[in-house]
C-alpha cells in the first residue's frame, strides 16, 4: 500500500451489514474489496453478493492474507473485541461495526492493541461522516435556535416477534437494544452537548436508565436520561420490539431542530439519504434544509477511514467517532445496562473462559520480575495489584489477565473493597483461570470501626468464600484499634495462622511503629508468630495529611530507618503520591482538594522536581520514577499499584526498567552538594 494506492478491504463475516459496506466501498474513491472471510465459505452465493473478492477460509486466514490492508469487522458484538485485537496484532487496520465492543473496558482494550501496533481503529457509525451530521453541529453553533436545553432522541423498531434464534434476541450474542441501537441516540446527544458547549463531544455527568428484560435476559425497550453540566437534559430510547417514531429533536431558548432517522440522513435505508433538518423558531415558521447527499451511506465512512490511514493516522477524524468518543458512548452504555441490570451470560465466569483476545491465559512471563518475602513460601512479584474499580467480571478478567500475563501473581484484597466484590472478583478469576496456587493473596480486615480481635476471624471466613479458596498468603489488619491491647490482635491473628488459614507473614495496616514494636516484643515473649510485613503508605512525597481518616505514612526518615533496621516488608499504598507526580500537580494548580492538602509542600515540590529532572535524563516519566523510588528501597518495599486500563499498566512496568542506585535515592530524597545522578 503507497499513500495514494486505494486500502485494499477485507471483510469478516457476510451478513447484510457487510453487503451494505461492500456497496459503499464500491462507491468511495479510497478503497477497494478483495477478499471476504467466511466461516462457512462454501454458502452459496457469496461470489455473487461480493464480487471481486476472493472468499476465504475462516477469520484467520483474512488476517494472514497479505494482500489485505484493512478489515471491516461484520459479525455479532461478542466478537468485536477479540477479532479487532487479533487484526491489530496481525498488523491490519480495522473498521469494526458499532458498538466497538461490549463495553468499554473491552473498546479500552481493543484501543491498546491498535495503538501498540500503529494501526487503524474505527467505530462504524456511519451517521457521523455523512455530511448532513457536519450541518446539524453547525446550525447548533450558529445558535439559530438559541442555547440548547433539551433533546429527546430514539432508535426503535418492531420485529415481528420473540424469535429466541435471531441475534437481537440472542442473550449469548449481547441481543437487545441498548447495544444494537442505543449507542446512535447516546453518540448523537453527546455530540450535540458537545457543540452546545464548544466541545467535540460532552460526557454527562447523570445517567439514569430503565429497561424492560424479554424472556431471553436481553432488553427489549429501554429508556435513559442524561444529564450535562451546565444543565443540558437528553432523553434517549431504544427498541427491539416496539416501534418508536425515531425523530431527533433539539430544543432550545429561541426554537427547535427536528432530524428524522438521523442515522439514514433521512433515507430510511443504508443505500442512501439526502439529509433533511427542520428548523423550527419560536414563532412556528420552519425550514427544511438539505444538503442533497446521493451517495451511499457506507461510502463517507470508508473515505474517512481510508484517509485516515493513508494519512498514518490511527483514529477517524471529527466528526467521526475518535477513540475517545466511542469510550465516552460506552460508557454511557454501561451505566445503562448497570442500571437495569443486564449482564449477559457471555460476560460473565461460567463462559469467560478465555482473555479478551480469545485465546488461553498464558503462563510465564517475566516482564514484572519476582523476590522472596520472608515467611511466604512461594515468590511474589515486585508490584500488587489492588483493582477494587471493576464491578463486572468481563471488566476486571481484562486487567488481571495482563497483569499475570506479564509475571504479576501478587494480589491486593480487602474485606471492605467494593463492599465485598474486589474478593468476589478475584475468587471468580482465580477459579476460572486455575492459577490459585501460582497466585499470592493479600487479605485485609478488621477496618473501623469494626476493628476488634473477634472480627479477624469472622470476616477472614467470609474473605475466603468469596476468594473461593481455603487459605490467604498475607494477611493485614486493615486498621488498629489503640483501645485493645495489641497482644489480643496478635493472638487472633495467631489463631488463623495456626488454622491454616493465613499461610504467611501477617501484619499491620496503618499501624504506628509503636504499636508494631510492641505487637512484635509479644509475640517473642508468648512463642507467638510475629507480625512480619506492614502496609503503610509510603512514597517520594510525604503525605502532610492523613488521605482517610486513620492513615499513616512510613515516608518519613524516622520511619525509613526504622524499616531498615528491622528489614520489615513494607507493601507500600499510594506509592505514585495519587497524581502528585504528573500534571495533575503543580505549584500553580490548586483544583484539586486533595493533591493539595495531602502532597503539597515545597519540600515535595522539590522531590517531584528532581524526579522530573532524573526522567528527562532516563527518558522516562517522572510517575516512573516515583514508583522506581519505593522499589530501591534498602528493605523490602512492595509497591502497591492500582491501573484502570492496560495502558496505565503497561506505563506503570516501565518504572520497572530503571535500577536506582544508593546516590540517587539519597539525591532524590534531598539534594546534597554534589548531584549524582544514573545515566
Amino acid at each position: 500500500m503507497t499513500a495514494t494506492a486505494p486500502i485494499r478491504w477485507g471483510i469478516l463475516g457476510p451478513g447484510d451489514i457487510a453487503k451494505a459496506f461492500a456497496r459503499g466501498v464500491a462507491g468511495s474513491r479510497t478503497g477497494t474489496i478483495v477478499a471476504l472471510g467466511a466461516r462457512n465459505p462454501g454458502k452459496a452465493g457469496l461470489a455473487e453478493t461480493f464480487p471481486g473478492a476472493r472468499i476465504l477460509d475462516g477469520y484467520d486466514a483474512l488476517l494472514a492474507d497479505p494482500e489485505v490492508d484493512a478489515v471491516y469487522i461484520a459479525i455479532p458484538h461478542p466478537g468485536h473485541a477479540e477479532w479487532a485485537i487479533k487484526a491489530a496484532e496481525a498488523g491490519k487496520h480495522v473498521l469494526c461495526e458499532k458498538p466497538l465492543a461490549l463495553t468499554a473496558f473491552e473498546a479500552d482494550a481493543m484501543i491498546h492493541a491498535a495503538r501498540k501496533a500503529g494501526t487503524f481503529l474505527g467505530e462504524a457509525f456511519m451517521y457521523r461522516l455523512h455530511p448532513q451530521t457536519a450541518k446539524l453541529v453547525e446550525l447548533i453553533k450558529s445558535g439559530v435556535i438559541g442555547d440548547v436545553r433539551l433533546m429527546k432522541s430514539s432508535f426503535g423498531f418492531a420485529m415481528p416477534g420473540f424469535m429466541p434464534e435471531h441475534r437481537l434476541y440472542a442473550n449469548d450474542l449481547a441481543g437487545g437494544g441498548i447495544l444494537d441501537v442505543g449507542g446512535y441516540p447516546v453518540s448523537m446527544v453527546r455530540l450535540i452537548a458537545g457543540a452546545a458547549t464548544g466541545k467535540p463531544f460532552a460526557e454527562p455527568d447523570k445517567v439514569v436508565g430503565t429497561a424492560h428484560l424479554g424472556k431471553s435476559g436481553v432488553d427489549e425497550w429501554a429508556s435513559a436520561l442524561l444529564h450535562f453540566p451546565g444543565g443540558i437534559v437528553a432523553e434517549v430510547s431504544c427498541s427491539i420490539s416496539l416501534k418508536q417514531d425515531n425523530v431527533l429533536r433539539i430544543l432550545g431558548t429561541k426554537g427547535r431542530i427536528e432530524v428524522p432517522d438521523f442515522w439514514f440522513a433521512g433515507g430510511g435505508n443504508r443505500d442512501g439519504g439526502p439529509g433533511r433538518i427542520d428548523v423550527i423558531l419560536a414563532d412556528d415558521t420552519r425550514d427544511t434544509i438539505s444538503v442533497n447527499e446521493t451517495r451511499h451511506l457506507y461510502s463517507f465512512e470508508v473515505g474517512a477511514a481510508g484517509e485516515a490511514i493513508l494519512a498514518g493516522k490511527q483514529e477517524f477524524a471529527w466528526p467521526g467517532m475518535s477513540w475517545a468518543d466511542s469510550l465516552g458512548t460506552l460508557r454511557v452504555l454501561d451505566r445503562w445496562r448497570a442500571a437495569v441490570g443486564l449482564e449477559y451470560e457471555i460476560e460473565k465466569p461460567a463462559k469467560r473462559t478465555n482473555t479478551i483476545s480469545g485465546r488461553p491465559l498464558r503462563t510465564g512471563g517475566t516482564a514484572i520480575g519476582k523476590r522472596k518475602i520472608p515467611g511466604l513460601s512461594k515468590p511474589a512479584s515486585v508490584v500488587a495489584l489492588g483493582f477494587e474499580d471493576f464491578r463486572t467480571f468481563s471488566s476486571g478478567a481484562i486487567l488481571l489477565d495482563a497483569f499475570f500475563e506479564t509475571g504479576g501473581n501478587l494480589f491486593d484484597t480487602g474485606y471492605v473493597y467494593g463492599a465485598g466484590y474486589t474478593e468476589t472478583l478475584l475468587g471468580q478469576w482465580l477459579r476460572n483461570r486455575g492459577v490459585r496456587e501460582q497466585s499470592v493473596i493479600i487479605a485485609k480486615g478488621a477496618h473501623s470501626p469494626l476493628c476488634y480481635p473477634d472480627v479477624i476471624g469472622k470476616q477472614l471466613a467470609q474473605s475466603l468464600d468469596r476468594l473461593q479458596t481455603d487459605h490467604v498468603d498475607l494477611y493485614f489488619m486493615h486498621r488498629d484499634n489503640p483501645d485493645v491491647p495489641v497482644g489480643e490482635f496478635v493472638d487472633a491473628m495467631d489463631a488463623e495462622v495456626k488454622a491454616g488459614r493465613i499461610r504467611g507473614p501477617f501484619g499491620g495496616s496503618n499501624w504506628t511503629m509503636a504499636r508494631m514494636d510492641e505487637a512484635i516484643a509479644y509475640a517473642e515473649r508468648t512463642g507467638k508468630q510475629k507480625p512480619g510485613v506492614l502496609s503503610n503508605n509510603f512514597s517520594l512525597a510525604e503525605m502532610l495529611e492523613p488521605i482517610w481518616a486513620g492513615c499513616i505514612t512510613s515516608s518519613t526518615d524516622d520511619w525509613k530507618s526504622w524499616l531498615t533496621k528491622r528489614q520489615m516488608p513494607n507493601f507500600a499504598w499510594s506509592s505514585q503520591g495519587r497524581g502528585f507526580f504528573t500534571d495533575r500537580a503543580g505549584r500553580d494548580k490548586q483544583d484539586n482538594e486533595e493533591l493539595v492538602r495531602v502532597w503539597y509542600s515545597e519540600k515535595n515540590f522539590g522531590r517531584r522536581d528532581r524526579a522530573i529532572e532524573l526522567a528527562q535524563r532516563l527518558g522516562k516519566s517522572p510517575i516512573h520514577i516515583a514508583l522506581a523510588y519505593v522499589l530501591a528501597q534498602p528493605f523490602p518495599s512492595v509497591p502497591l499499584i492500582g491501573p484502570r486500563t492496560l495502558d496505565e499498566l503497561e506505563d506503570s512496568l516501565k518504572a520497572l526498567d530503571i535500577k536506582l542506585s544508593a546516590e540517587d535515592v539519597a539525591w532524590l530524597d534531598s539534594e546534597p552538594e554534589r548531584r549524582r545522578l544514573s545515566s
